[in-house]
């Protein structure tokens, strides 16, 4: 997976808005990461509220909008104290999650927010981003998977179980990662979902995107599971006549 960055290009990206809508643009521009616009990022920024009060908010990817050609008006604002405090209920519906997440964002004109949005805040970095790349869902998707990944990653990832997106994965996010995540984690990798990165800055998280990626496409590579020869067919006998 080559990497798209172009520092030329990203130091013309003065805010963190335009940072964030610059690497989306990059991760959402490979169709091996984001098929059909799937995928997410996040952006949490601090500004001051109506009442001159500093506030973090979550500018997190709206639903059905593209990474691909996403703009700042793209990403859903949230408070984000409040989306992660619904982290710590025991269950939410889907109709009331995606209630308290338009309660609570800043923007009456805003999109809904990705389903996955509790899920970004509760990651403890500045930038998140979230693809479905087929190289890692190859490897998650298959059985063994859960010992592949670590061979790939060893201790540089923490996995979580397959759970269903939206709260039940927040939830279940939520109980694993306070615990496990540390100073040299560099991915959360979701069996049969996908892979979240984070950083500090934009070009952090999607350069760790891209070199996970990497690493397990060249894993497949070496077991003979990236290339895929298909056996040739024989013609039809009514096509030889």
């Amino acid at each position: 997976m080559k990497s798209l960055w172009n520092e030329a290009e990203a130091v013309q990206m003065a805010s963190d808005m335009e940072q964030r809508v610059y690497s989306s643009r990059l991760l959402g521009g490979v169709p091996e990461l984001v098929l059909h616009g799937g995928g997410n990022t996040s952006v949490k920024i601090t500004q001051p509220n109506l009442y001159g009060e500093d506030e973090t908010l979550l500018y997190v990817k709206g639903s059905g909008h593209d990474l691909a050609t996403i703009d700042a008006d793209g990403f859903a604002p949230l408070r984000l104290a409040p989306v992660l405090r619904l982290a710590e209920l025991e269950a939410l519906s889907d109709e009331e999650m995606a209630n308290q997440l338009r309660v609570n964002l800043t923007r009456a004109d805003a999109p809904d927010p990705s389903v996955e949005a509790i899920l970004h805040a509760l990651i403890p970095h500045k930038f998140v981003d979230h693809t479905h790349s087929d190289a890692i869902l190859a490897v998650t998707n298959t059985p063994g998977g859960v010992d592949h990944i670590r061979e790939i990653y060893g201790d540089s990832v923490v996995i979580v179980p397959y759970a269903m997106p939206g709260f039940e994965l927040a939830r279940t996010c939520a109980q694993i990662l306070p615990g496990a995540m540390t100073d040299q984690t560099r991915s959360v990798v979701l069996m049969q979902h996908g892979l979240f990165t984070f950083g500090d800055t934009a070009r952090e998280s999607y350069g760790r995107m891209i070199d996970l990626v990497t690493l397990a496409e060249d894993y497949l590579a070496s077991q003979k599971a990236w290339t895929i020869s298909l056996p040739d067919m024989p013609m039809p006998a009514a096509e030889l006549r």
